[in-house]
């Protein structure tokens, strides 16, 4: 059964979802003290600024993510440009993930706490749009944070807007085609991560003993499918299908035809759905192994400005 749809809001009301749960109760891990806001009955009124923020919960929402969140709007009524999550990096002390709901449904940007209602405010007011924001991003997916200024900053909406059918649903990862311009460029690629196999997997039917551990091999289900070119990274978390979690989505873009390594362009879904990495198509299969055990995070897969990354070394 699908999560059930969130509220909805009172007109100019932002809504704060709770998306962690322990022992089926909200775990705000400390957030909501850590905001600047004076409660009004029900509602949270951010300082300074004055946005209102309406806490929403519902065990059934544990665990969602910031792609699932445009698919349980409700279906009429007016909506903000943005929702806030309350998710479990939040809870760890994170700061609160911004899900964009207006120009690319699904993305995020997290916001320090102390920061939300001055952020919330110019985003409602059309000071600051979504895109400035992912713009401003550091590698840990903050707002004008100060972890360092990636090295190749996730693209925003500067294309077309154009609709994409839902991606496959697997546990694994997907290799997904977006350009189509170098047929022998995409055949040596594939060649490159071991051939597809009769069921469009790369790296599934590979010997463990010929395994290079220091180049893990990537295990993906191949996506080719010309209605999924041009897609971007921020357009990628909402077309996840949900159920399934699906380690990453790595895009065989332009960018993989014509610099050295075939570099691949890898999408987080999780912390900050839609923030983007590029790695030499050989380091992906490791990126994905460590994401899935747990071993590594997203963000030490993203080079920074004026260092060498450590797979470089």
């Amino acid at each position: 059964m699908p999560p059930p749809r969130f509220p909805e809001p009172a007109p100019g009301d932002v809504l704060l979802i709770s998306t962690c749960y322990e022992d089926g109760a909200a775990r705000w891990g400390g957030l909501l003290d850590r905001i600047d806001a004076r409660r009004e009955d029900d509602v949270l009124v951010l300082q300074p600024g004055g946005v209102r923020l309406r806490p929403a919960e519902d065990r059934r929402w544990d665990h969602l993510h910031g792609g699932n969140v445009p698919a349980l709007l409700p279906p009429t009524g007016l909506r903000p440009p943005v929702a806030v999550l309350a998710d479990l990096p939040a809870a760890y002390g994170d700061g609160p993930l911004l899900v964009d709901l207006a120009a690319l449904p699904g993305r995020g940007v997290r916001v320090a706490p102390a920061r939300l209602g001055e952020v919330l405010a110019a985003v409602l007011d059309g000071t600051l749009a979504f895109d400035d924001l992912v713009r401003a991003m550091d590698r840990y997916g903050m707002y004008q944070g100060d972890g360092g200024r990636p090295a190749f900053p996730t693209p925003t909406t500067a294309v077309p807007h154009r609709s994409f059918p839902p991606l496959p649903a697997t546990a694994a990862a997907l290799l997904v085609r977006t350009c189509f311009d170098d047929e022998e460029g995409w055949r040596a690629l594939l060649d490159d991560l071991g051939g597809a196999d009769e069921d469009g997997w790369v790296g599934a039917d590979l010997d463990p003993d010929e395994i290079d551990i220091e180049h893990y091999p990537l295990e993906a289900l191949v996506v080719d499918d010309r209605a999924f070119e041009g897609l971007r990274p921020g357009q990628v978390p909402v077309l996840v299908p949900p159920g399934e979690h699906t380690t990453l989505v790595a895009l065989a873009d332009a960018r993989t035809f014509t610099e050295p390594g075939r570099p691949l362009t890898v999408v987080d879904l999780y912390d900050t759905p839609g923030r983007s990495t590029v790695l030499p198509c050989r380091e992906v299969g490791s990126m994905a192994c460590n994401l899935e055990i747990g071993n590594m995070d997203f963000h030490e897969f993203i080079a920074v400005q004026g260092t060498q990354p450590w797979w470089a070394e």
